[in-house]
C-alpha cells in the first residue's frame, strides 16, 4: 500500500524528511496495552501477536503549516508506539498510537502536546549515523535523569522492500495516527509516504530507564530480545491536519 493516495480533504500540518528509522519490535500482552488504545480503535496485531516498537529516526527539513522554524528544522526523535486499527467507510485504517515521544526541542514538544495531545517530552539528544549503501550502524541517544539512554543496531546488505506479509511490512505500513483527547474523544490524522525499503539489522541495543519513561508494566516485555529489528530508509512525509472521529 502507498499512503500517498486520496487524502486531499485535510491540508498538511507538517512536512519533513524522515531518515533511517531504527525499529526494535517487541511482543506485549494485550492487557498491558488496552489503556493506551483510543476510543473508536482496537489493537492491531500481527499473526495474533500484539507488538510495540521503539523507534529512533532523524527529522529533517521540517516545516509546520509550510513554515520553517529557525533551529527547529533538523532534530532527532525516539518514540514508543503501539498499533491500532479501525474501519471507516469500508476502508481499513491501520495506525499508530504513541506511548511517549522524545525530542530535543521544547517548542516542538509544546506544539505537539497542545494541538494533538500527544505525549512528547523534551530531553537532550544526539545520534550517530554510519549507514551507507552496504550497511553500517545507527544509534540514537537521549539524556534522562542524568543518564544517557540509547537505541542502536548494526545494519547489513542492501535496503529492500519488505516481503509481503512480513512483520517488517506490518510495522512500517501503518499510515494513520490516533490520539486520545482530553475530553475522551479521538483525533485521527493521516501520514503520507511511499513504501520504505528496509535494511536487516543485528545486535540491537536498547538501554533505558523504562519504568520512569514508559511505566512499570512495560519493563519486563521491553527487557526481552526484540521479535524483529530493522532500519527503514525513510522518505519525505506529509502529516495531514487531524480531525475527531465521528
Amino acid at each position: 500500500m502507498n499512503a500517498v493516495t486520496e487524502m486531499t480533504e485535510a491540508p498538511p500540518f507538517l512536512t519533513a524528511r524522515w531518515l533511517h528509522l531504527l525499529m526494535l519490535n517487541y511482543e506485549v500482552a494485550p492487557a498491558l496495552l488496552r489503556a493506551h488504545v483510543p476510543a473508536g480503535t482496537e489493537l492491531d496485531c500481527f499473526e495474533g501477536r500484539c507488538l510495540v516498537s521503539m523507534v529512533g529516526f532523524q527529522f529533517l527539513e521540517t516545516r509546520v503549516r509550510g513554515l520553517a522554524v529557525p533551529f527547529h528544522r533538523d532534530f532527532e526523535e525516539v518514540n514508543l508506539r503501539l498499533y491500532v486499527r479501525r474501519e471507516a467507510g469500508g476502508e481499513l485504517r491501520r495506525g499508530v498510537v504513541f506511548v511517549k515521544e522524545i525530542v530535543p526541542r521544547r517548542a516542538i514538544a509544546w506544539v505537539a502536546n497542545a494541538l494533538y495531545n500527544e505525549k512528547y517530552v523534551a530531553l537532550p539528544m544526539e545520534h550517530e549515523d554510519g549507514i551507507d549503501g552496504d550497511g553500517g550502524h545507527v544509534q540514537y541517544r537521549w539524556k534522562h535523569r542524568g543518564h544517557w539512554a540509547r537505541l542502536g543496531a548494526l545494519v547489513e546488505g542492501k535496503a529492500q522492500l519488505p516481503a509481503p506479509g512480513s512483520e517488517a511490512e506490518f510495522i512500517s505500513e501503518h499510515y494513520f495516527g490516533y490520539t486520545a483527547q482530553r475530553d475522551g474523544s479521538t483525533l485521527e490524522y493521516r501520514v503520507e509516504h511511499p513504501q520504505w525499503a528496509v535494511w536487516k539489522a543485528r545486535e540491537p541495543v536498547f538501554e533505558c530507564d523504562v519504568a520512569s519513561l514508559y511505566g512499570a508494566d512495560l519493563v519486563e516485555p521491553l527487557a526481552t530480545a526484540p521479535s524483529s529489528c530493522f532500519v527503514a530508509e525513510g522518505s519525505e512525509v506529509v502529516v495531514r491536519r487531524g480531525a475527531p472521529l465521528l
